[in-house]
C-alpha cells in the first residue's frame, strides 16, 4: 500500500508538472520516487526506529591511575640463547650473546675452570644471562652430559661442572639407502654414533665395505637424551632391522638380570658370531690373502698371509674378538703391531699401526670391539693401512671365510625374559617397515 501511495503521488506532481508524456518522464519519475523508497524500506526494516535528534554531551572525568615505581634498569637481567656456529670463536659467540663485560670476557677467556668453552660444538645451544648493559650475571653451556656454569659474584666469578640431569626418549626411524648408509642416516637426522652402532651389530652378517645395495632398508629404535627439550647426545641403539639384498636381519639389545647384556636376534640367538670379519669400521680391502702376491717394496713372490684393509691415518684398529694381548711392540716388516691370543688355539695379528691405544701390553685383556691402535704406515707398507691376520694353531687362514664359532644364546632360565622384553620391539619394526620412511618419537 506505501508504494501505491507513492505511485499515485508521484503521477500527479508529474501531470501538474507536464512530464508524463515527455521523454524525461522515467528519469524524474525515479529521480523523486527512489528517495522515498528508500525512506519506506528504512521504515520497514526496523519501524520501531526513533528519529528524533538525540541530544550529545561530553563528559570527561579523571581518574586516579595507581603509583609505577620507577624500574631499576641495573637489576633487570635477560636471558639469551644462540647456537654455536662452525668455526667461531670465544670472543665471537660472546658478543653474539650480548655479554659487553670486560672482566668477565677476560675470566671466559683465561680460567682454566671454563675449559669446556675451548670445546665449542657446532649446533649446540648456549644461553646467558645479562644485565640492560651487558654484564654477564649466569652463563650456561651443556657439553656432552657435562652441564658449565659460570656465575658472577659482584666482580668475582667462578666456574662449575655437574653431570647434567638429562631426559631419555625413545627415537624410531626407518630409511632406504640411495647412494650410501650415512646419506641415508643423515636424512633422517640418525646420529652417526647410533649409526656406527648398527654397523657394529651387522657386522658379523654384512660387510658393509661392499654388500650394501641401493634399496637396502634399515628400521632403527633407540635412545636420545634431552636437555630442556634440546638433544644432547646419542645412547643406546634398541632394536634394529636391516634388509640386505633381500636378506632381512634383526636384532633386539637385552640384559639379563645380572646386567650383562648383548644382541639377540628375536628368536634368541647371540647376533655376534665369536670373531669381527673386519677390524676396522669402514675401509677397502687392497689386498686380500693369496699364496703368491708381488711384494711393493721386497719386488718379490711370496705368500700374503692376511687382509690389507686401507683407511686414513689414525682410524681406529678395533679387537675382532675378545682375547689377552701377547706381544704389542715393533716386529721387523709388519711395524708396530698387536697380537691378541683368543681362547686357546685362535690369535689374530694387527700390523703397521701408528700406536697403540692406552693400556694395551702384553697380558691387558681386551673385549670385542675395543680400541687397540689407529691405522699408520710403520714397517714395509707404500700406504696407510692395517695388516689383520688370523690364525688358527699358528696357521694362517684367509679372515674373510675361515669358519669362526658362534657365541652363546640366551640361557634357558632368562628365555621368558627375554621374549617379554623383545616383543615390543618386533611389533614396533613390523610398523616401521610398512611405514613411510621417516623419524618418529
Amino acid at each position: 500500500m506505501p508504494q501505491a501511495h507513492f505511485r499515485i503521488v508521484t503521477q500527479k506532481l508529474a501531470q501538474s508538472l507536464g512530464l508524463l508524456r515527455t521523454a524525461n518522464y522515467r528519469r524524474w519519475v525515479l529521480a523523486l520516487v527512489l528517495p522515498f523508497v528508500g525512506v519506506v524500506t528504512a521504515f520497514g526494516i526496523a519501524p520501531e526506529t526513533i528519529t528524533e535528534r538525540i541530544e550529545q554531551r561530553s563528559v570527561i572525568e579523571n581518574l586516579a591511575l595507581p603509583p609505577v615505581e620507577p624500574a631499576a634498569s641495573a637489576a633487570q637481567t635477560f636471558w639469551r640463547e644462540e647456537r654455536i656456529q662452525r668455526g667461531e670463536t670465544v670472543a665471537g659467540l660472546l658478543a653474539r650473546l650480548g655479554i659487553e663485560d670486560a672482566p668477565a670476557i677476560n675470566y671466559l677467556r683465561t680460567t682454566r675452570d671454563a675449559r669446556a668453552l675451548f670445546q665449542l660444538v657446532p649446533g649446540r645451544a648456549i644461553s646467558a644471562e645479562t644485565t640492560a648493559d651487558g654484564q654477564l650475571v649466569t652463563l650456561r653451556y651443556l657439553n656432552g652430559g657435562t652441564l658449565m656454569t659460570v656465575t658472577r659474584d659482584g666482580d668475582a666469578f667462578s666456574a662449575s661442572e655437574q653431570s647434567a640431569e638429562l631426559e631419555t626418549r625413545v627415537i624410531s626411524a626407518a630409511g632406504e639407502i640411495r647412494s650410501s648408509l650415512f646419506a641415508a642416516t643423515d636424512r633422517l637426522n640418525v646420529p652417526d654414533a647410533v649409526t656406527l652402532q648398527m654397523v657394529d651389530v651387522f657386522s658379523t652378517d654384512i660387510d658393509f665395505h661392499k654388500d650394501l645395495r641401493k634399496n637396502d632398508r634399515f628400521s632403527l629404535v633407540y635412545e636420545m637424551h634431552y636437555d630442556r627439550g634440546e638433544p644432547v647426545r646419542s645412547g643406546r641403539l634398541l632394536s634394529a632391522e636391516f634388509v640386505n639384498q633381500g636378506k632381512t636381519l634383526n636384532v633386539v639389545w637385552f640384559a639379563a638380570n645380572d646386567g650383562e647384556g648383548s644382541y639377540y636376534t628375536l628368536d634368541g640367538k647371540n647376533i655376534r658370531k665369536a670373531f669381527l670379519r673386519s677390524p676396522l669400521e669402514f675401509s677397502r680391502i687392497t689386498s686380500g690373502f693369496t699364496a703368491a702376491r708381488y711384494h711393493p717394496i721386497l719386488q718379490t713372490w711370496r705368500a700374503h698371509t692376511g687382509v690389507d684393509f686401507a683407511a686414513p691415518i689414525g682410524t681406529r684398529i678395533k679387537a675382532t674378538a675378545d682375547g689377552v694381548v701377547e706381544f704389542a711392540g715393533m716386529q721387523g716388516g709388519y711395524g708396530n703391531a698387536v697380537i691378541l691370543r683368543h681362547q686357546s688355539k685362535f690369535t689374530t695379528l694387527y700390523a703397521h699401526m701408528a700406536g697403540f691405544a692406552p693400556g694395551i701390553r702384553k697380558g691387558a685383556q681386551v673385549q670385542q670391539g675395543d680400541i687397540i691402535g689407529t691405522v699408520g704406515m710403520t714397517g714395509l707398507t707404500t700406504g696407510p693401512h692395517v695388516h689383520y691376520e688370523f690364525r688358527v694353531n699358528d696357521v694362517h687362514r684367509d679372515p674373510l671365510s675361515v669358519a669362526v664359532p658362534v657365541a652363546f644364546p640366551i640361557a634357558p632360565e632368562h628365555q621368558q625374559q627375554f621374549r617379554q622384553a623383545a616383543a615390543p620391539h618386533a611389533r614396533t619394526m613390523a610398523t616401521l617397515r610398512g611405514a613411510t620412511l621417516s623419524t618418529f618419537e
